[in-house]
């Protein structure tokens, strides 16, 4: 698909997230921040596991209020809570530093007790039918953003601007940052109301299917939740040696493969599917096993694109089925139904993982490895054709 078939909106749409994947280095800094500031990968861990904690009650209930009102609003509502928990981060200095930490995760944390608005919105504002290839630019025109900022941002907060108070100033405007996105999406994205999304007459919402998509999107996000960026980040810092520039190395190479992706997975018919998603799995099987053998920084590089190469080749391809199965209407309850019930299995990911590295900086990626594999077995049973 080309750029100039897809529909304005769409398009500005696409352009907004673009706009904002460079403030995702933020992602980055804090854990790095923390670990600087003497927090060990456990303890780390274990403060992102407590605010997890907070967050679950407020998924359904908040899917379920923006489910009645214009979900651009909760977009909105996202940006402006990011850039307070930015803020706050700016202020975690001395005596208070926990404190605002603990405060500043919390705020963020809430707003992505919202991400499933993304979902609902793209599913309603991109054309059915186009699906697929919609989603290839919507992956890949983030991912060129990061692939042309990360490695700037990584340098000059590896070599440059590297110390706690660089980090603290970095915090506080990338939170002022959020002033200018939330008026972007103001002005130039469309609203969405209930009236908009009304589902078809002939559509009948399949069960079982969703089961199978619940059972499906836990098991994959437990296998990638075990091994996150602390974790990532613990390696090449603190075992290899390296700075946050060969961290942000990693994710260029990453957006690279995945901008790649879109382009391959444009090319692959949709009745092969199914083929791309187990193909992808497989991929990601590779990246976790090569990961678990404690790795030099090149060949670590070098599988981290591997990984996000499969698992963005098959995923405009799951998204696809996956929106065939929800009902439009009940667009963001069910995402937020979803979000919730892989957040509920997922709560203690996150200490789970610094427990791991904290025994062996590459035993997450062991545990990775393991739920890969299990669920590839799941997924070929699955897709076997019903006698």
């Amino acid at each position: 698909m080309k750029w100039s078939e897809i529909p304005r909106d769409a398009k500005a749409y696409m352009l907004y997230h673009t706009i904002i994947a460079p403030q995702l280095i933020v992602w980055i800094l804090l854990p790095l921040y923390m670990m600087y500031s003497g927090y060990s990968v456990l303890e780390v861990g274990a403060f992102f596991t407590a605010v997890n904690i907070i967050a679950i009650p407020l998924t359904y209930l908040l899917g379920r209020a923006f489910n009645k009102w214009d979900i651009k609003k909760g977009l909105m509502v996202i940006d402006a809570l990011d850039g307070i928990a930015y803020v706050l981060y700016g202020f975690a200095k001395g005596t208070i530093a926990p404190i605002m930490l603990f405060a500043g995760r919390t705020v963020e944390k809430l707003s992505t007790v919202l991400y499933p608005l993304y979902r609902a919105y793209e599913q309603i504002i991109y054309p059915e039918d186009k699906y697929k290839e919609i989603f290839a630019w919507h992956l890949r025109l983030p991912e060129i953003s990061r692939l042309i900022t990360f490695p700037i941002l990584g340098y000059i907060f590896g070599y440059v601007w590297n110390t706690a108070d660089h980090y603290r100033l970095a915090f506080l405007f990338f939170g002022l940052l959020s002033i200018p996105t939330i008026a972007y999406i103001w002005f130039f994205l469309p609203s969405v109301r209930k009236e908009e999304r009304i589902t078809p007459e002939e559509f009948t919402f399949k069960v079982s299917e969703f089961k199978l998509l619940l059972i499906f999107e836990t098991l994959l996000a437990l296998a990638w939740a075990l091994a996150p960026e602390i974790v990532l980040i613990n390696y090449v810092v603190f075992v290899l040696h390296k700075t946050i520039f060969e961290v942000t190395l990693i994710a260029f190479a990453t957006s690279l493969a995945s901008i790649i992706a879109t382009y391959v997975s444009e090319k692959i018919p949709k009745e092969k599917g199914f083929q791309v998603i187990g193909f992808g799995m497989f991929l990601s099987a590779v990246y976790a096993l090569v990961m678990a053998l404690s790795p030099p920084f090149w060949l670590a590089l070098l599988v981290y694109a591997i990984g996000d190469f499969g698992d963005i080749l098959w995923f405009p391809f799951y998204r696809s089925w996956m929106f065939k199965l929800i009902p439009k209407e009940r667009a963001s309850e069910f995402h937020a139904a979803i979000t919730s019930y892989r957040r509920l299995i997922g709560l203690f990911t996150p200490f789970i993982a610094g427990a791991l590295a904290s025994l062996h900086a590459t035993l997450p990626y062991a545990a990775s490895l393991v739920l890969f594999i299990i669920t590839g077995l799941i997924f070929i049973r699955l897709s076997r054709p019903k006698a």
